[in-house]
């Protein structure tokens, strides 16, 4: 067998990868030149400077895995690595400490006024008074996503004698405050209590823009913001504006909407204090070593028969296990993504049914895909490996249950949802031996096609409403694809929903837009994996 490992990876990887393979080390080449050769090779291995496409995927016929030497894995082809019965894995917690100690590192430096102080040394001055810092110690620091290295910056700002404020919608109040942090469950409870904040959350829908000139506003004046976890997630015009009017006092900012082209950044031409490093969060030697032999490990284990321990696609899952079940793996998904997208609160417990032929069969591999898409929907790295451990490490009960009771599809499952606020309960099935469907929202029974884009709009059950619905989304130029409305059994129910498939993602600005049609209440827009 061979592997190839490109873009300067540790040659560590290669000393493990030998045991099992044979292993060639070759520098980053571009797409044409990687097609032209994969075909050689059992394994590929890879940092971020190859982009793993369809083409090389299709040309890489004896490929079996592909290792990303790294947390995440946008330059891989995860569907066409899919279908093609590739497993592709990742190093998850290769580079947290690193992260997290870049993390307090940047808080320390715009604290001390680190970075202007040795510029201005350098340049042969003595200015002690103009850098003037402030003190962590009997500070708050506000850490929004506490999971591995949210929790670590956590622990070390106790050490520095700091008080820790937690918003995590997916972190019980008992682990937090077990930890020593105050566990706070609003957002607009969380922003007045820090004087620092630091974000350690994945790039979503719920989380682009979380921090802007409103959310700004309902902070300290004198907030301090780092960002070391995705660019886009502070609002980076926001940001500039608040820093050169004095309200935000600095900021230390790792990542960017737009990497690597930092010259199109605005935070470049801030007046105020800050502090800006180029996506350094993962970059030490420990780190890159460790990630180098976790995916090396890996692939060695995959080469000689075992398995993977970070897969993040579906061949990681054994397949006699998944082959009776396959055909429902994506609905099982799109059941969990959509209930909780559908909910707000800290998740409590998940209850998974299955009926009709479900019934019978091990369903195992249908509860990961659930919870994949539950976790997934707020959390990053998120795959069909560690979703069970992580819904385990945050104290989230899943109940499983097989039912005889009469079903109306030759398969179902129901996930019930329990938060701290409310219980949401969606249903998914196949129709016509091969067609997904959503076929319960609540107490609606509908028959929803999944989709990418969806919007669901509660409602009065009256003349024109979905007119007026149809009239806002098409001024804001999105396209519908297709609409339900559902209506609950009871024929003197007054309430209905619409389900609307459209074109493009739905932002906050539409549904508020929505929202103030007389008798509509509560819309909400929904991102399913298809």
């Amino acid at each position: 067998m061979k592997v190839l490992v490109t873009d300067k990876i540790n040659e560590a990887a290669g000393r493990i990868i030998e045991a099992a393979a044979e292993v060639d080390f070759l520098p980053t080449m571009s797409e044409d030149e990687l097609a032209k050769i994969i075909g050689n090779y059992d394994a590929l291995m890879v940092r971020s400077q190859t982009k793993v496409t369809p083409k090389i995927i299709e040309a890489g016929k004896n490929l079996k895995i592909i290792g990303r030497a790294g947390v995440g894995v946008d330059n891989i082809d995860l569907e066409s690595a899919t279908q093609k019965g590739i497993i592709v894995v990742n190093s998850p917690d290769g580079n947290t400490m690193a992260a997290a100690e870049h993390t307090i590192a940047l808080m320390l430096a715009m604290a001390r006024n680190i970075a202007p102080a040795a510029t201005s040394t350098k340049e042969g001055k003595w200015d002690r008074s103009k850098f003037t810092g402030t003190e962590l110690y009997k500070k708050t620091l506000g850490i929004i996503g506490f999971g591995k290295i949210g929790s670590h910056v956590g622990e070390v700002a106790l050490a520095l004698g700091m008080k820790v404020v937690v918003y995590d919608p997916f972190t019980s109040k008992e682990v937090v405050e077990k930890f020593g942090g105050e566990y706070i469950e609003n957002l607009d409870d969380f922003w007045g209590k820090p004087d620092f904040i630091t974000v350690h959350v994945p790039k979503t829908k719920d989380t682009v823009n979380m921090i802007n000139k409103d959310t700004i506003q309902k902070m300290k004046k004198g907030i301090r913001l780092v960002n070391c976890a995705r660019g886009g997630i502070i609002n980076e015009n926001d940001l500039k504006e608040a820093i050169n009017s004095g309200y935000v006092a600095s900021a230390a900012i790792d990542v960017y909407e737009n990497e690597p082209n930092i010259t199109e950044c605005p935070l470049i031409n801030c007046t105020g204090n800050i502090v800006l490093t180029p996506h350094l969060g993962a970059s030490t030697t420990e780190a890159q070593m460790n990630v180098a032999i976790d995916v090396a490990e890996q692939i060695k284990e995959v080469l000689s028969g075992g398995s993977a321990s970070s897969a993040v696609n579906i061949p990681s899952l054994r397949p006699d296990k998944l082959e009776p079940v396959k055909d429902y793996m994506g609905i099982a998904e799109n059941t969990g993504e959509l209930a909780v997208q559908l909910s707000t609160g800290a998740v409590k417990s998940i209850e998974i049914t299955a009926d009709g032929d479900l019934a019978d069969l091990d369903i195992q591999p249908l509860e990961v895909a659930v919870l994949k898409g539950i976790l997934s929907s707020r959390l990053e790295g998120v795959n069909y490996v560690n979703a069970p451990v992580i819904a385990k490490k945050r104290g989230i009960d899943i109940i499983t249950t097989h039912s005889k009771r009469k079903c109306s599809f030759d398969g179902r499952i129901t996930v019930k949802l329990t938060t701290d606020k409310e219980q949401t309960v969606v249903a998914g099935a196949i129709v016509a031996k091969d067609i997904p469907r959503i076929v319960k929202i609540n107490d609606y029974e509908t028959s929803i096609r999944p989709e990418k884009h969806v919007i669901i709009v509660p409602h009065v059950n009256k003349p024109s409403m979905i007119a007026k619905v149809a009239q806002v989304i098409g001024e804001k130029g999105i396209n519908i694809g297709s609409m339900n409305v559902v209506q609950k059994n009871d024929k003197h129910e007054t309430e209905s929903i619409m389900v609307i498939n459209v074109d493009t993602a739905v932002d906050d600005n539409t549904l508020k837009s929505i929202e103030k049609i007389d008798g509509v209440h509560n819309p909400k827009y929904v991102n399913l994996t298809v």
